[in-house]
């Protein structure tokens, strides 16, 4: 089968094309520019625990050393502190900052404070270049990746076998490939040539930035401080801590369009800084710019066998939220997705779930944000002096910047094409179907020992029992022991291969439950012991097959992808997309 063509070789189109490779999935990743990064300290990117973790399983090396994780998030309103959150291994939820010491749970938008919440994950703030870097140096390593630099795309056919596309460069050729994915950007060349509209708001922030070396009150800690006290100080600032004592410093911009000039942003950051430390303190100006922030969705994000991922399907970025952090789990949605289509040849159910889910989980992050935008930047007004304002808002904020509520928290696919039918044999555990599992810590029949998280990516589903007391048990005895063998034999009859891992504890979960959880991670369905039926109905509807569908392993024919649902429309001649002119494909 021909390999997957990848449109852009950005860090959504790095990951995808590494995904796949991890999966058996040759690639041919075609790179408009010359295959090096503009080393740009003032363009960063905020990474969640989830997508951080995905880069690093799929060869990205150094982050750690090239990116800083929190280690705290501050925020402050004029010369108040409002919130102090520890981040991180050993903290212990957010406090308020009146004293009380209560511990609030982000994932709570009603801003109800509680004891005992669970800590945060610390994000991991990156600059970009660094990150596509790494990624590039792990795409060399992949053989089954070929990344061809100064490739243009400027035509492209379907038909009912795969797709070919025409690049210009010093190379000009044409390519063939069984898929196609557009990860090139904004101003997507691939979404043109399929002709899909990408609505949404224009300039809906705008930030100053600069990077620049200093030491701030607050090593470590990211910093969100509302009206600051000194004189034009603005709206809002933030700081955000890298690696070398390198801070990224961010002013909202207000939206009249003001004109920043060399001269204001020195006078900002001059004046920014002494009003942190009470006088100006030595520093080193690295970069500058303007980030204008737009609100976009494309309507559509699959033709046939061409799909859309990353900016070049949605564009967001207001109140903290992270298009980045989007497009990695826009390619790790679909690479799975991807590679049981290219070994299997899989149906339209399974590729239609992930413009499915994927742009109902980005849709929802933009409306939390059109929603909340007029809230926190409609103005003062008597909303200022109602009691709790303050503090609603604080957390409105923090929830984006912290990957926390609607505005950042992982999304869940509970209304999935691919979510099966309710059984009597299900049963409730803490993770909700079609919800991220947690990482906790299993073992395979071999004997290793790791973090859940770390046997996903692999292109198959996974099975996880909760048998306590397995891990003081010697393994020969627990594998032939009790339910196991009998779901050994369950596991064996799955419509596709899977992994069987069992784990001391889940939460939530009671003895003896199974769990069956997607490759990339998402709950499919927990079962209340070992019923073998009803695993086998799960793991195909979790496969993209059909209720009551015949036929092949996955139930369905067709390279349909139209959003209608309507009958796939009989294959035609081969339809070309010129560059030049607008086609409708479909």
């Amino acid at each position: 089968m021909d390999p997957v063509i990848v449109v852009g070789a950005g860090p959504v189109g790095l990951t995808l094309s590494l995904a796949l490779a991890a999966q058996g999935v040759p690639c041919v990743l075609l790179d408009e520019g010359p295959g090096t990064e503009e080393v740009r300290l003032a363009r960063t990117v905020v990474l969640r625990e989830d997508t951080a973790d995905l880069v690093e399983r799929l060869g990205a090396a150094d982050l750690e050393k090239d990116g800083l994780r929190w280690s705290g998030w501050r925020s402050m309103r004029r010369k108040q502190l409002v919130r102090e959150v520890p981040l991180g291994a050993g903290s212990e939820g957010s406090h308020d900052a009146g004293g009380s010491g209560d511990v609030h749970d982000f994932g709570d938008a009603g801003g109800s404070d509680v004891q005992g919440g669970p800590s945060l994950p610390a994000p991991l703030h990156i600059a970009q270049h660094a990150l596509a870097s790494a990624l590039r140096a792990a795409v060399a390593a992949a053989p089954l990746v070929k990344l061809v630099p100064l490739s243009r795309i400027d035509t492209l056919e379907q038909d009912r076998d795969g797709v070919t596309v025409h690049t210009k460069g010093p190379g000009t050729t044409w390519w063939r490939g069984s898929y196609l994915v557009g990860c090139d950007g904004a101003r997507s060349t691939v979404r043109k040539l399929l002709d899909i509209r990408f609505p949404g708001r224009t300039a809906v922030e705008r930030h100053a930035v600069a990077a620049l070396r200093a030491d701030l009150p607050w090593p470590g800690e990211a910093v969100l401080h509302r009206q600051p006290p000194w004189r034009g100080g603005g709206a809002e600032v933030g700081a955000r801590p890298l690696p070398d004592g390198i801070w990224r410093l961010d002013w909202l911009l207000p939206p009249s369009g003001e004109l920043v000039t060399p001269d204001a942003l020195i006078t900002r950051i001059r004046d920014t800084l002494a009003g942190w430390c009470g006088e100006t303190p030595p520093y080193e100006l690295l970069d500058t710019g303007v980030h204008t922030l737009h609100h976009r969705l494309a309507r559509r994000w699959r033709v046939q066998r061409a799909f859309l991922a990353g900016d070049a399907a949605h564009l967001l970025g207001a109140l903290g939220t992270q298009g980045l952090d989007e497009g990695i789990r826009d390619a790790e949605n679909l690479a799975w997705k991807l590679a049981h289509a290219w070994h299997h040849r899989g149906g339209d159910l399974l590729l239609d779930s992930y413009q499915a889910e994927r742009r109902a989980a980005v849709a929802a992050r933009l409306r939390a944000a059109d929603q909340s935008l007029p809230i926190l930047r409609g103005g003062g007004g008597l909303r200022t002096l109602v009691p709790g304002t303050v503090r609603g808002h604080d957390t409105l904020l923090a929830d984006g910047h912290l990957g926390r509520g609607a505005l950042g928290a992982p999304p869940s696919y509970s209304h999935s094409p691919l979510a099966p039918p309710h059984a009597e044999a299900h049963t409730t555990v803490g993770t909700p179907p079609g919800a991220p599992v947690a990482d906790v810590r299993v073992t395979a029949p071999d004997g290793t020992a790791v973090r859940l998280r770390e046997r996903l990516g692999q292109g198959h589903p996974l099975v996880i029992l909760v048998a306590p007391g397995t891990g003081v048990w010697d393994r020969r005895h627990w594998l032939t022991a009790g339910i196991m063998p009998r779901l050994v034999e369950a596991v064996d009859a799955l419509p596709s291969p899977a992994e069987l891992l069992v784990t001391e504890s889940y939460p939530g979960a009671s003895a003896h439950t199974v769990l069956l959880v997607r490759p990339d991670g998402h709950l499919v369905a927990a079962f209340a012991g070992v019923r073998p039926a009803e695993l086998f109905a799960a793991a195909r509807a979790a496969l993209g097959a059909a209720p009551g569908a015949g036929g092949g392993e996955n139930g369905e024919t067709g390279e349909n992808g139209d959003d209608e649902r309507g009958p796939a429309r009989a294959p035609g001649p081969r339809e070309r997309v010129h560059a030049d002119r607008s086609a409708r494909i479909n």
